[in-house]
């Protein structure tokens, strides 16, 4: 809010937020007990929220993903059901430690407190991937898209960051200490969720890690019995790599680059001929390689060169005691942590080179039909990506293509660089591959084809590589080499291996984009022996599938995201060695990764109340102790495993554990945002299928976009940011929701807009004051059941209202839910109070409107609902679980007509108020004695003659299973063959009738198919007639009448504006307003 406004309406909302949690709070209304017997369909409903990461205070991006958890657990809550919302705080994985190491580090390098330089180092910036970068495969084309928004911050130094928290210097040293970060944060965020007014079952909260000892023994139960079913394995894999952290960095550790996968190339070793030159002379008597990073092995045959960018840097690095490997410095720093190099994770550079000294450097190359080839210059190698070194094979790529062209046809080319015309010149392209549309020269074919006249020409060559390259890969056939007559595809591994095992390529691997750890390291990717978890296995793939198959999505974009996801995910690191978290049982050397703690726990939300008593620490051991709950007790809880009888817990303490667990599994609905499709929900859904049986497989996951600010990017360094408290203390809680639930539906971004939260606030205080009015004046209310028009169109908008929000609800449509449980039903009892005039409305229907409205905003405005259900209304219980208000069937007609009527005034003003206009312009001094009277408003009920028999076709030739008509041509024969076609002239029949006819067909596009019906469903006549009064005083007339247009009295009464009539006649649905002053 802008300062010097007026925050008395925002504090009411805050004042009534208080006294309403309070009594919350007094009742405990949130408790969620299991009941005595088995739910049946609709009695319980189980929701839940990946728990927030505890290195800061929530923002409203929690808050919007939240919301929609909490609006939809608030709806099954008001219609009766038994609710469970429970909420816990990841602190598992490495950004808490690594941002306690960074205070210790700085308090070292900087004093206490620290004082820092002046100049702050830039931060690194993430490289996006372009298509030209990636060598060879068609299915690298497409990028991944990943958070646009780097978890690091914009401050250098973590003491910034904490100050940017509030926090003092004092309180910041004490975050040294990486579990105070998990004694700090977690009971901040939980008054911050109770300020927002979760709907939480709050003895149910907990903390990860091993601080949390019932947590802790969960976890190691889980991760022994996935060990157990043999989906845990040992193995040697490339991963994503922090060499500072000294471990895998996934997802949840980075900074920047989440959703980022090893990319892997072979290496091609380029054998450099001896004698070297001089600039290479200190090598003599190695193996020296140019290696060169290629994710097309297959094209080998066809090399005629291999390129390096002239003003590169490049190194000669150590790989082993016999081998050097000529590559960028980063490559060899990825190769280090990949077994290739002598010194382990350590790249040793024997020589500082630039692509100058390569030049002209004779290589004999793996599979090429060139004895000798030559490193020549090309402008366009990029090096950070690969090795620098790039093998030409300009029979299949239109940039090698071009690159030699331009060596071979400029000879001044040539002498810049040094080059030899031996080098160049004698090297003709050699077919490799058959491209069905291109030839075996593909690469030649096509860069003739689109005129490409240079290697500078970047549109025109990536257009083209992306053409070649995808034919060529998916479509092409091998033509030179052992495998000729092999489709490419199949071709490429037999080649690769081969090259493999005879020692002439090895394979390397890098990360697809740039990769930034929470530690601001760049990450490598590395060959490491670890533990994973078998995702993707074949039979435990298909169980995920079928899973997924039973789950309300809510979206198909969302079940695709997950098909996609099944499709690709494969063995998945679950150690780590830094950080905090809970020990690998069997090998405590090691500790769970958070993506790995975080896949079943929604279970342990059923049990953690009777083990920690209310406490998320599981302080308190004195009733139960953690060693206590043994395999076989969480086997026979949550896996319907034999009854533990050598457990030293009560039985009753078992059996009631037992009972929770069987009442509120499985769970109904789990509300995330998107990004977590490609990890964190899909390990879900495999955990569940592994380790639980069918029946307690997840129900229903619901994704969600983003959230913007005020049409733009969430971003701490631009301002544009505010965390939840701050939300509720500028706009309320309810405000907060209510702009949370207007911001949007679906998977895409969505915008919380600040000036829709202060129109809330305005909008909820004014209808407060307005239902204190009315109550206050309830005596002079009309009494009685409804009677007239207006009662029965405003009773009828009631009941679309009850209906139509409790579909949006159960859509979790919260957008949609706010517009006819709220906007809708306000514009209406706006109508309502307009329609009744003088008679007044009726008070029976208001005290119905009052109830209704606050019931159907309750799951998004819950302290105002309840506010207004005590104070004012005065009624028992809380509304919070008043139930759904009961309601009648719509009716369509009604409200068709009300539209018809309503439609109709504003025409008929629209048309007066150009009449009185007109009147203005041509008597400047026309007096207020010729301003009309009286309006005489004709209807036609019905179509007749042609346009009945132009109607008649349509309906005729409309298919309403597909909602389209036949052909026009068929539809002109029909009128052809009509008795109206055979009347007279079929060309002026034509000119007549098909312009009525176009404008029915776009009706009813529009509309529906009863723009096609010769009648409208109801008496225009009787509506009309009904609400004469109403008709006047929004116009402003003192008489209106309504009249036939075959009535000749009536058309002798209009007189001179009879024209009016003929240029515009009424029809159904439209009356003709003709307006007199007498």
């Amino acid at each position: 809010m802008d300062s010097g406004k007026s925050f008395a309406r925002r504090d009411k909302l805050l004042e009534i937020e208080s006294q309403v949690r309070k009594l919350w709070e007094e009742n405990d209304v949130f408790r969620a007990e299991a009941g005595a017997e088995p739910p049946k369909e609709g009695e319980k409903f189980f929701g839940n929220f990946p728990f927030p990461y505890m290195n800061g205070n929530l923002h409203l991006g929690h808050a919007f993903s939240l919301s929609k958890l909490e609006f939809a657990a608030a709806f099954h809550r008001l219609r009766g059901a038994n609710v469970l919302l429970p909420f816990a705080f990841h602190c598992t994985g490495m950004p808490i430690k690594a941002s306690a190491d960074k205070l210790c580090r700085e308090v070292q390098k900087f004093g206490n407190p620290p004082v820092f330089p002046d100049v702050a180092e830039e931060a690194p910036k993430e490289v996006a991937l372009k298509p030209e970068e990636v060598e060879g495969a068609p299915d690298k084309f497409k990028g991944k898209k990943s958070k646009a928004v780097s978890k690091a911050g914009g401050d250098k130094y973590q003491w910034e960051i904490m100050r940017s928290y509030g926090l003092s210097d004092s309180e910041i040293l004490k975050f040294q200490d990486p579990y105070y970060w998990l004694t700090y944060f977690p009971p901040l965020a939980v008054e911050d969720l109770k300020s927002f007014g979760l709907g939480c079952d709050w003895r149910r909260t907990f903390i990860t890690t091993d601080m949390n000892p019932f947590f802790d023994s969960f976890v190691r139960w889980q991760l022994l019995k996935l060990k157990g079913m043999g989906k845990v394995v040992k193995d040697l894999r490339y991963t994503i790599y922090s060499p500072f952290d000294g471990q895998p960095c996934a997802d949840h550790d980075r900074a920047s680059g989440e959703g980022v996968n090893p990319q892997e190339y072979t290496l091609i070793k380029m054998e450099v001929v001896s004698p070297f030159p001089q600039k290479l002379g200190a090598l003599e008597g190695k193996k020296v390689y140019l290696a060169a990073a290629t994710l097309r092995p297959e094209t080998m045959y066809g090399q005629t060169n291999s390129w390096v960018l002239p003003d590169g840097k490049y190194g000669a690095f150590e790989i082993n005691d016999e081998e050097v490997f000529i590559l960028t410095e980063k490559s060899a720093r990825n190769l280090a942590y990949q077994r290739l190099s002598r010194v382990p994770q350590k790249p040793t550079c024997l020589l500082e080179l630039t692509g100058h000294d390569l030049i002209g450097l004779p290589l004999r190359s793996p599979l090429a039909f060139n004895d000798i080839i030559y490193s020549l210059p090309m402008m366009s190698v990029l090096t950070d990506k690969g090795t620098g070194i790039v093998t030409s094979v300009p029979s299949d790529s239109p940039d090698d293509f071009m690159a030699l062209q331009d060596l071979k046809s400029k000879p001044a080319f040539r002498a810049k660089f040094g080059v030899k015309d031996e080098w160049v010149l004698p090297f003709e392209i050699i077919p490799i591959i058959h491209h069905p549309d291109f030839g075996d020269k593909s690469a030649e074919k096509i860069c003739t084809d689109m005129k490409i006249q240079s290697q500078n020409d970047r549109e025109k060559l990536d257009a083209a590589k992306k053409i070649i390259y995808k034919g060529g890969f998916y479509e092409g056939t091998m033509v030179a080499g052992e495998y000729a007559g092999l489709k490419v595809q199949d071709a490429k591994n037999l080649i690769k291996n081969k090259l493999l095992d005879i020692g002439q390529a090895v394979i390397y691997s890098e990360p697809e984009k740039k990769v930034m750890s929470r530690s601001g390291d760049e990450c490598v990717v590395a060959l490491t022996d670890q533990w994973y978890i078998t995702y993707g296995e074949e039979n435990w793939k298909k169980d995920a599938e079928r899973c997924l198959e039973g789950m309300n999505l809510f979206y198909d974009e969302t079940r695709h995201g997950f098909e996609h996801t099944l499709g690709w995910l494969n063995q998945w690191a679950c150690s780590r060695s830094f950080g905090l978290g809970t020990r690998i049982p069997w090998d405590e050397e090691f500790l769970v990764e958070s993506l790995s703690d975080s896949t079943l726990y929604m279970a342990y939300y059923t049990v953690c109340h009777l083990l920690q008593g209310g406490d998320m620490y599981g302080a308190d051991t004195s009733s139960v102790k953690p060693e206590q709950l043994t395999y076989e007790v969480w086997d026979f809880l949550l896996c319907d495993g034999p009854y533990p009888s050598s457990s030293s817990l009560s039985p009753s303490l078992l059996d009631e554990m037992k009972k929770e667990f069987k009442y509120w599994y499985p769970f109904d609905l789990r509300v995330s945002g998107k990004d977590l499709i490609q990890n964190h929900l899909t390990f879900c859904i495999y955990n569940h299928t592994a380790l639980m049986p069918k029946n307690h497989w997840p129900r229903g996951f619901r994704c969600n976009g983003h959230l913007m600010l005020n049409s733009e990017k969430m971003s701490k360094s631009t301002g544009n940011f505010r965390t939840l408290r701050q939300a509720i203390e500028e706009f309320s809680a309810d405000a907060t929701r209510f702009s949370l639930a207007d911001a949007g539906d679906g998977m895409d971004d969505a915008n919380f807009v600040f000036e829709t939260a202060n129109a809330a606030i305005l909008r909820l205080t004014k209808e407060i004051t307005w239902m204190e009015e009315v109550l206050a004046s309830e005596s002079t209310l009309r009494v009685g059941p409804p009677s007239c028009y207006a009662d029965h169109v405003f009773a009828n908008e009631i009941n679309i209202a009850v209906n139509m929000t409790e579909k949006n609800y159960k859509d979790l449509m919260f957008r949609e839910a706010l517009k006819t449980g709220f906007y809708d039903l306000q514009a209406a009892r706006d109508e309502y109070r307009l329609s009744c005039g003088s008679a007044g409305m009726n008070r029976d229907l208001l005290w119905w409107f009052m109830d209704v409205q606050t019931r159907l905003i309750t799951p998004i405005c819950p302290h105002y609902g309840e506010y207004v259900w005590k104070e004012l209304l005065k009624k028992n219980g809380f509304i919070i679980k008043a139930g759904w208000p009961e309601a009648g069937l719509p009716d369509p007609t009604l409200k068709r007509a009300n539209k018809y009527l309503q439609d109709s005034i504003v025409t008929m003003r629209k048309l007066l108020q150009k009449q009185a206009s007109g009147s203005k312009k041509g008597k400047a001094n026309a007096s207020s004695q010729n301003k009309p009277t009286v309006g005489l408003i004709f209807v036609n009920e019905q179509y007749d003659g042609w346009k009945r028999e132009c109607l008649n076709i349509l309906r005729d030739k409309f298919d309403s299973g597909t909602c389209t008509f036949a052909p026009d041509q068929e539809i002109l024969k029909a009128l052809q063959e009509s008795s109206v076609g055979k009347e007279g002239n079929f060309k002026q029949t034509q000119k007549l009738c098909m312009p009525f006819m176009r404008f029915k067909k776009d009706e009813v596009a529009a509309v529906g198919v009863q723009a096609l019906d010769l009648k409208l469903p109801f008496g225009e006549i009787k509506v009309l007639v009904e609400n004469l009064e109403l008709i006047k005083r929004q116009l402003g007339l003192e008489k209106v009448e309504v009249l036939s247009p075959t009535d000749p009295d009536a058309i002798t009464r209009v007189g001179p504006n009879a024209s009016l009539l003929k240029q515009n006649p009424p029809s159904p649905g439209n009356p003709t307003a003709i307006f007199l002053n007498e």
